[in-house]
């Protein structure tokens, strides 16, 4: 993970990269959509005059938020929403690492997939507590607050099918714009735990529209701080990437089951 740039340290030009954090939050949590295209612009503005190399960084974040935000992303698994968000998505991460490669002609956004590290037993450790926490967690968290209806009742085989490769999708997008985009590119410019805090911000906002809401950001929250955290340990994309997809796979489950109890009945909560 790139070291913090000394110049972009200063408390002044923390504001701007907070404000395009908090855009995402008016934008994907509260819905007010001219409140948070007026502080993005705002926040990018004040970047290109405190600090250009910041400013260079967070209007690749901003172009991602700026593109996820042209649809909702609320959970829908019709054939047009799916691929509709599946698009959207896919743009917010591809235009970024494009103007970076072919108008910034640097590679600051990277995918390591591949580090050649061994995973120690701590780690190992860590994929298997992670599904057994989700099991212990997530059906009393949907069930209870009754955010389970946030997503749509799954029916037919089609829908079966569409909502488990919609669930995985979206938590590989999660880790390819939130951390391989959002946090590494704060982390040019932040400590550690700054950048993880501005990152969880916009990560936690997108899942509170997504259907997590309630007492929702007391899981997502931790998640994110935690993906961060472990990506900067590990820095392996692999690494988070797989620990999101067994937490997603719990979550399939347990949406499932809260939507017809009689299915996957192995829950308890």
């Amino acid at each position: 993970m790139p070291t913090p740039l000394d110049s972009s340290r200063s408390p002044r030009a923390l504001l701007p990269a907070a404000g395009v954090s908090v855009s995402a939050l008016l934008l994907f949590g509260v819905h007010l959509p001219w409140a948070g295209y007026a502080l993005l612009v705002a926040s990018l503005a004040a970047a290109f005059v405190l600090h250009r190399p910041l400013f260079k960084d967070l209007l690749l974040i901003g172009l991602g938020i700026g593109i996820v935000s042209t649809t909702s992303v609320e959970a829908d698994i019709s054939w047009d929403r799916f691929f509709l968000l599946g698009a959207v998505l896919t743009a917010a991460v591809a235009a970024p690492v494009l103007v970076d490669r072919l108008v910034y002609r640097r590679q600051a956004i990277t995918f390591p997939w591949i580090t050649r590290r061994r995973w120690t037993r701590l780690q190992w450790a860590y994929v298997v507590a992670v599904p057994l926490l989700g099991y212990l967690i997530l059906p009393a968290y949907f069930i209870h607050s009754g955010s389970y209806q946030n997503w749509p009742p799954i029916q037919t085989p089609s829908e079966f099918g569409r909502f488990f490769v919609g669930v995985n999708a979206v938590g590989l997008w999660d880790e390819l714009f939130f951390m391989c985009i959002c946090f590494a590119l704060l982390r040019r410019h932040f400590p550690l735990w700054t950048a993880n805090v501005l990152q969880a911000t916009i990560f936690v906002s997108f899942l509170w529209e997504l259907g997590y809401r309630s007492w929702g950001p007391l899981l997502t929250i931790p998640f994110a701080l935690l993906q961060g955290y472990i990506f900067t340990r590990t820095k392996s994309l692999t690494y988070v990437v797989i620990i999101h997809l067994l937490f997603d796979a719990v979550v399939f489950l347990a949406i499932v089951h809260a939507h017809d109890r009689s299915i996957f009945p192995f829950f308890v909560y």
